[in-house]
């Protein structure tokens, strides 16, 4: 195996790792890496579905006892049976609205001028909700009703919106919907197990044709670095949070709004999707 294409896919787990669970847009920074790293044919699409599943695996060993109380506890317990229903009325917008309208979407906004004022309006509507007052009603998942997670599911759907960040609408939607800052991040952690899973089989079905077996080394080695560096971010996050807002992102999601415009402005980086 070519050991540079390796350093690519070592590169490019680390990015996926670090920005899929922060609200900063993992698809945006993917572009631009694999961009500036000449790996975004279509088999660079592909990698990027494949490490996408070692994120979600850094959240779901991350919160594995949790996990494995629920499973358990399905069918017979009632808040089990409450945290999986929340779940899965949380992840129908995105899913709904995703078979709908993904190909119109990439079609007509997949370009650098949307995906740059989503990133910059994305922060400023964090800036805004961090401004707001907070009035916490659901201090734990535990404590959300179907109301809330359909409220939750809906704010996830924006993220069809190139550059908006599925954590990051996520996340801010529950702090606006009265959700404690602690239960907005860890509920958007575990809304993203069934949502990028089922992305990802979806995806790897559709570009099977370009599945093979001389790509094994670089996929192991992108996975790994998706799950270590997403089990530290997540992590990270967790601590982050209980004594920080998410002002720094906000503002940070302006500073890579305005590299979006100035690589497409100088033709540095290809931001459309083919």
């Amino acid at each position: 195996m070519d050991a540079l294409l390796l350093l690519k896919a070592l590169i490019l787990g680390i990015v996926e790792g670090l920005t899929e669970f922060l609200p900063i847009s993992s698809t945006g920074h993917l572009i631009l890496a694999g961009d500036l790293l000449d790996f975004n044919d279509e088999r660079g699409k592909l990698f990027e579905i494949v490490i996408q599943s070692g994120a979600i695996l850094a959240v779901m060993w991350e919160y594995r006892a949790r996990i494995l109380g629920v499973v358990r506890g399905l069918g017979r317990e009632r808040q089990a049976n409450c945290f999986v229903l929340n779940l899965f009325i949380a992840f129908l917008p995105l899913a709904i609205l995703g078979l709908l309208f993904k190909k119109a979407i990439e079609k007509h906004l997949f370009q650098p001028l949307p995906v740059a004022l989503a990133f910059i309006v994305g922060a400023l509507v964090i800036l805004w909700a961090e401004r707001r007052e907070h009035v916490i009603r659901v201090s734990s998942v535990d404590d959300m009703s179907p109301r809330d997670a359909l409220k939750l599911g809906l704010a996830q759907a924006l993220a069809l919106i190139p550059g908006t960040s599925r954590s990051g609408a996520t996340i801010i939607g529950g702090l606006l919907f009265g959700l404690s800052r602690k239960a907005a991040t860890e509920f958007s952690f575990f809304l993203a197990i069934p949502t990028l899973l089922a992305a990802t089989v979806y995806q790897l079905y559709k570009e099977r044709a370009l599945l093979s077996a001389d790509d094994i080394g670089m996929w192991a080695v992108g996975f790994v670095a998706a799950f270590v560096s997403a089990f530290l971010c997540v992590r990270w996050l967790l601590r982050f949070i209980s004594t920080h807002d998410f002002v720094p992102f906000a503002w940070y999601r302006i500073a890579f709004g305005i590299v979006v415009l100035a690589t497409w402005q100088f033709n540095l980086v290809e931001w459309t999707v083919s």
